[in-house]
């Protein structure tokens, strides 16, 4: 879903240039005419921010600081202070509308390239052949594309709000912890269908925090038909014997790597030495038959998610 619009924002719009512009000329002209007509007793330059405000958004940053300094000169125009001192409240007034201006000017720009980044953003994963997904911490399904729809609950319409357990357990485990460390991986899993279909997927994720909360994106591209016979089309799970066993000190490291726990935090959280904990991570290495920490986690998930 697009960013809420500020109201500022509604009258920014490219298309409403032309109007904007000769509205903010209007009310220049409008102020500078009252603070005239009510001179020597109000002094009405204060609004001209206003207008500056208004204008900000389609003009460049010399335009904006050249209306500023006739704005401020219509204000010491129609001024009831004295000549004493008019060149420095000048300055200050240019320098304070200016300010002013510009930052409305960037903030509009800046807020302007991130909606049109989200919009770019939203037309490729809508098109994309494969599935993408956004999980809240609870697992269920904030966002998705029209290909894990036809993935996850073909013929039906809305996956949000959906729990991804009930269609990819492992992405939910990928969760549990919220301390966690980002992860960047990928893996292979089974996809349970809502029509009851089975399949293999091949899964890249990676977790990440959102306003304190953890989230995970996910892609998902269904490999099943380029399974061969020396693949399993069922992946290895919890319940395979032909797996590798782990020891008790194993498999507290390999929990605590699950967690984004550097050597030295596992060390003192399992009073061992940093040499041993390296010791045991070069043996669920070669258990796993993995060579790095991304590579254990997704084999961890993949196989050993009962240990977790």
């Amino acid at each position: 879903m697009r960013g809420t619009t500020l109201p500022l924002e509604r009258f920014s719009d490219r298309p409403n240039r032309t109007p904007v512009l000769l509205a903010s000329a209007g009310m220049v002209a409008a102020i500078a005419l009252v603070d005239w007509w009510t001179l020597p007793y109000v002094s009405l330059g204060f609004l001209y921010l206003l207008p500056i405000m208004l204008a900000a958004g389609f003009l460049p940053r010399v335009a904006i600081v050249a209306v500023c300094v006739v704005c401020a000169v219509l204000t010491e125009l129609f001024s009831a202070l004295g000549p004493t001192g008019r060149v420095s409240r000048l300055i200050f007034e240019t320098l304070a509308l200016a300010g002013c201006g510009l930052f409305v000017a960037e903030l509009l720009r800046s807020r302007r390239l991130s909606l049109e980044t989200q919009d770019r953003l939203r037309a490729l994963v809508e098109t994309s052949p494969a599935a993408i997904v956004i999980l809240s911490q609870t697992g269920a399904v904030e966002l998705a594309n029209l290909a894990a729809v036809e993935l996850l609950i073909p013929g039906e319409a809305n996956l949000i709000g959906q729990p991804i357990a009930a269609f990819l357990p492992e992405l939910q485990n990928a969760l549990r912890f919220e301390g966690a460390a980002q992860l960047r991986t990928s893996m292979q899993c089974q996809v349970h269908s809502r029509n009851g279909e089975t399949s293999v997927a091949e899964v890249w994720f990676s977790t990440y925090q959102e306003r304190g909360a953890p989230k995970l994106a996910a892609i998902i591209a269904d490999v099943t038909e380029e399974q061969t016979a020396s693949v399993p089309t069922h992946p290895p799970g919890p319940e395979s014997d032909d797996r590798p066993s782990f020891n008790d000190r194993q498999r507290a490291v390999l929990r605590l790597v699950f967690a984004g726990l550097p050597n030295s935090g596992i060390a003192a959280q399992l009073q061992m030495t940093p040499s041993a904990v390296k010791n045991t991570l070069q043996q669920l290495f070669s258990k796993a038959a993995v060579n790095n920490r991304s590579q254990l986690v997704r084999v961890a998930l993949e196989r050993y998610r009962d240990l977790l």
